[in-house]
């Protein structure tokens, strides 16, 4: 079972999935706001919740923001089910992403974006943690996240079902915006320290990188993420 103790995501929860909380304790002393919210929201969903002290509070979350809610685990999407709907799929890879505030932030663009679905490998990759929900601010109950036994065979089925793969890494054979984005495409991005594996680059289509115009020689990964994720709406949004 998971917990989650800051506020924003937790509302989010009550008002999308509110049949995953089984239960919230609020602090009953001088708690942060919005309680009134979270108790109305709780009562429409059916979802249990006690006034308790501080104290109790504490034991379960050191950085809790007055309330602290058991979860049920995030269920994954089924990669099917993400590929049944979309008729020009939008995917966002993520090789070996193992730091929860990459992956979160991560998640929130992707949500932001409107992508269809995010991969994840099984092994080597940040669960969808407390600290995940935090981050993503309540984005990952909106957005559909599949895990799966070996991505560079997924990348090799994905490719089969006409899906473009485009891999950002520093160095890449062209930049990030020199890519028709309005066809059926997935991003593939790698580990914080080591990029995208071998294989893994061996699989993309395209190696795309960002212009840097500084001092730094490359982006944190979830910042390059936006980069490419955004450049995918304008192009989408311009075509309309």
């Amino acid at each position: 079972m998971d917990i989650i103790s800051r506020i924003n995501p937790l509302l989010e929860i009550l008002r999308t999935s509110p049949r995953r909380v089984n239960k919230i304790l609020l602090q009953k002393e001088g708690g942060r706001r919005p309680v009134g919210e979270i108790v109305a929201l709780a009562k429409a969903g059916g979802v249990p919740y006690l006034f308790v002290p501080k104290q109790a509070l504490d034991k379960l979350s050191a950085h809790h923001q007055g309330v602290v809610a058991m979860l049920s685990a995030k269920e994954f999407t089924g990669l099917e089910t993400i590929l049944a709907s979309p008729t020009s799929p939008f995917l966002v890879l993520l090789d070996e992403i193992e730091d929860p505030q990459n992956l979160g932030a991560i998640l929130r663009s992707a949500e932001g974006a409107g992508a269809d679905g995010v991969i994840l490998p099984e092994r080597r990759s940040a669960g969808l943690t407390e600290a995940v929900y935090e981050v993503s601010a309540g984005a990952l109950e909106h957005l559909k996240v599949a895990r799966v036994a070996n991505l560079a065979q997924t990348m090799d089925e994905l490719r089969k079902r006409g899906i473009w793969l485009v891999g950002a890494e520093g160095g890449g054979e062209g930049e990030f915006h020199e890519f028709d984005y309005t066809q059926p495409v997935g991003l593939v991005f790698g580990s914080e320290g080591k990029g995208l594996r071998p294989l893994i680059r061996k699989k993309c289509d395209k190696i795309l990188s960002i212009p840097l115009r500084g001092k730094v020689n490359s982006l944190n990964v979830a910042s390059a993420a936006s980069v490419f994720l955004f450049e995918v709406v304008r192009q989408r949004s311009a075509r309309k």
